[in-house]
């Protein structure tokens, strides 16, 4: 199938990136948020990103404004009438993604295909919410952030995913100049799966004072080779979001994914990392 225009419902961190790099491979974008100033706001943080490339003489001026101008920010989910392809990108939680993705099935035409970024809410569980001949054409498409760099989409199939679905998803990636990889429909998927329980067991480090948070971050990152620490990591997913998945994972695979004290009481508490100045580290904001 071709997909040319796309509805991406919700602008924040995760939804304004999927629109940059859709609209950067072509396509026409609508940014939806229930409340105008919000879609608007994730189109000008678009507008922010290219502004930057073109100073760092990544981009032409040109193609900054051909890129912007496929960006529409919208309020109204009928904007889903006219998309081959929406990509639902709310928050992670469970029934606003169901709220969401019924309103979405109300009104996108048959021939669209609907995906959902959940980085670690099962997709059969999603799909409950959509009409029985909806099943076939949703799927699951997380992808990571920032988005516009980083190569990677994770594809997740539910029972009733048609190959034609998958197939047309895998396509679209490969036009992002991203890679794919498959996962079965489980909590967390692949590569939460595997990195919650790093990010877990350097949180429950610090929370027993097995190292400060510097060490912490510094020990993974010249001791590991990893690029950025895990509380690091932490902050820079939102602790809110991290906490999110691992309810999942502990409701799904148990008790090793508990999220710990000290995470609780950082979102508890607002701190979330660092989109809010604080979280495990400091942050100017």
């Amino acid at each position: 199938m071709t997909i040319e225009r796309v509805l991406v419902v919700g602008a924040g961190l995760m939804g304004h990136g999927i629109a940059h790099a859709l609209a950067a491979a072509g396509m026409r974008v609508d940014l939806l948020e229930p409340e105008l100033g919000r879609a608007v706001a994730g189109r000008d943080r678009i507008a922010a990103s290219l502004a930057r490339a073109v100073e760092k003489g990544r981009l032409t001026p040109d193609d900054r404004d051909a890129i912007l101008g496929r960006v529409v920010a919208v309020d109204d989910v009928g904007a889903a009438r006219a998309a081959d392809l929406v990509v639902e990108a709310v928050p992670e939680d469970a029934d606003l993604k169901r709220t969401v993705l019924a309103a979405i099935d109300a009104h996108a035409p048959e021939r669209a295909v609907i995906a959902t970024n959940t980085s670690s809410i099962g997709i059969g569980g999603l799909a409950a919410v959509l009409a029985p001949r909806r099943r076939p054409r949703f799927i699951g498409m997380h992808f990571f952030s920032p988005v516009p760099v980083m190569p990677l989409v994770e594809v997740v199939r539910g029972s009733a995913t048609s190959a034609e679905t998958v197939a047309a998803v895998e396509a679209l990636a490969a036009d992002l100049g991203k890679r794919t990889i498959a996962s079965a429909d489980r909590p967390g998927f692949i590569v939460n799966r595997i990195l919650m329980p790093l990010l877990v067991e350097s949180m429950r480090a610090l929370e027993d004072g097995t190292g400060t948070a510097a060490d912490i971050d510094a020990g993974a990152r010249l001791g590991l080779d990893h690029p950025m620490g895990p509380l690091e990591l932490a902050d820079f997913i939102g602790l809110d979001v991290c906490l999110g998945i691992l309810r999942v994972l502990e409701d799904g695979l148990g008790d090793r994914f508990a999220p710990p004290a000290i995470l609780t009481g950082l979102v508890s508490a607002g701190h979330l990392g660092r989109k809010t100045g604080r979280g495990f580290h400091a942050y100017e904001h």
